[in-house]
């Protein structure tokens, strides 16, 4: 079953409920960037983001270092943004509190 690429008025709108993730340049994905305190915090983070996405079957591209986090979602079945992407997005932004 193919996966629908959000179309341009779904992703602002969607954009519009996402106040910390930021549309990437070439408008295909979103990102947001997260400090903590050290590199365990940063890693337990990773660690439940991992454990939910292996659940939804949708996983982030991602960087960390020490304790910094920069994630990217897109949905690449999709050509861009997807539904998947949203709500691993808010489930993310849950976890952050």
């Amino acid at each position: 079953m193919p996966i629908a690429r959000l179309t341009d008025a779904e992703r602002d709108d969607a954009l519009a409920r996402l106040p910390h993730w930021t549309l990437r340049g070439d408008g295909l994905a979103i990102v947001r960037e997260l400090r903590f305190a050290d590199f365990g915090e940063a890693f337990g983070f990773m660690t439940r983001v991992a454990i939910a996405a292996e659940k939804a079957d949708h996983h982030p591209e991602w960087f960390n270092v020490y304790n910094r986090v920069e994630i990217t979602l897109t949905t690449h079945d999709a050509g861009g943004l997807s539904a998947r992407d949203v709500a691993l997005a808010q489930a993310i932004d849950a976890m952050v509190g």
